[in-house]
């Protein structure tokens, strides 16, 4: 990683520890527009989030995929909700086809972009100005749209039914899927790790039988079981973003999902009883991640693109 992709990295996070406390994050997913509206902003201005996959002479930061994808990861580790997914996807989809007029506000962060893969659950779609759809040939403009909250079992990421009203056909859709796919996978990344970190420290806290129940040899195990899954799917997630295709993507996707529901699942798990109340983070990461795993194609899709290149 480059020493300006690590400062990136370093400043998102700083941003997070600061200004999405646990706290903070469940007072953002129960506003009025479903994020941190204070956060979003400070993203934008100081990190330039909104703006990175943006070329420059466009008015945005002239940085890569990669770039987004850390960004998405130190946001996922700690469910912080924001538009970014799905405005950097809208902002893809424009450059792909050269429609550039709506970049300007995307990028300063003034408006939220999203894309519409499956209109009845769309990321964000309550609170966006800029909707592209895509039936996986063609991408278009929904120039308006009518947009109905979805009630969804992960309340850090708001979703919305829309149909749209008028449209315009932009041109070929240059895989935006599976660009889609590697930004996830990378948040799905981050919130595994933090899941993970957070189940080792209640381990080591815990005590039981006079000992902290970290010490057990059978937990350690697990733990380190845990550990390796995602290394093994970060390692992947790297290396599919640095070399995007199809098939990388759908790797990536299917190991990220695979790894952040062994995680939560064993968090529930190890926390015992106290995971699935309403106060624990716990329940929170777990509802991430089965919620996320249904969204833009569900791990078994992936998995039978898989196999259809070998069988």
């Amino acid at each position: 990683m480059s020493e300006e992709r690590q400062l990136l990295r370093e400043t998102v996070a700083a941003l997070v520890d600061k200004h999405a406390s646990p706290e903070a994050v469940r007072a953002a997913m129960e506003s009025e527009r479903g994020y941190d509206e204070k956060l979003w902003g400070l993203l934008c201005e100081q990190v330039g989030a909104a703006a990175l996959v943006v070329p420059e002479e466009l008015g945005g930061a002239g940085g890569e995929l990669a770039d987004a994808a850390v960004v998405l990861e130190e946001l996922g580790k700690a469910l912080v909700p924001t538009p970014l997914l799905g405005t950097t996807l809208a902002e893809l989809a424009l450059l792909a086809v050269g429609d550039h007029e709506p970049l300007e506000g995307l990028a300063e962060g003034t408006a939220i972009g999203t894309v519409a893969f499956d209109a009845d659950y769309v990321i964000n779609g309550d609170v966006a100005d800029v909707v592209i759809g895509t039936d996986g040939e063609n991408l278009a403009r929904w120039t308006t749209f009518t947009a109905t909250p979805k009630s969804t079992m992960d309340l850090t990421r708001r979703l919305s039914a829309l149909i749209p009203g008028d449209t315009t056909v932009l041109g070929a859709d240059p895989g935006l899927a599976d660009t889609a796919a590697l930004l996830m996978a990378a948040e799905q990344i981050g919130a595994a790790s933090r899941c993970l970190d957070l189940t080792v420290a209640y381990t080591k806290d815990r005590v039981q039988f006079g000992r902290a129940i970290g010490s057990f040899q059978a937990l350690k195990h697990r733990m380190a079981d845990l550990y390796v899954k995602v290394s093994a799917a970060r390692a992947v997630v790297n290396d599919a973003i640095t070399d995007p295709s199809p098939t990388s993507a759908s790797l990536a996707r299917y190991f990220a999902s695979e790894a952040l529901s062994a995680v939560t699942a064993e968090a529930i798990q190890l926390h015992g009883g106290i995971a699935i109340t309403w106060e624990s983070d716990i329940q929170l990461y777990f509802k991430r991640a089965h919620g996320s795993a249904q969204l833009l194609g569900p791990p078994r899709e992936h998995l039978r693109r898989l196999e259809a290149q070998v069988f």
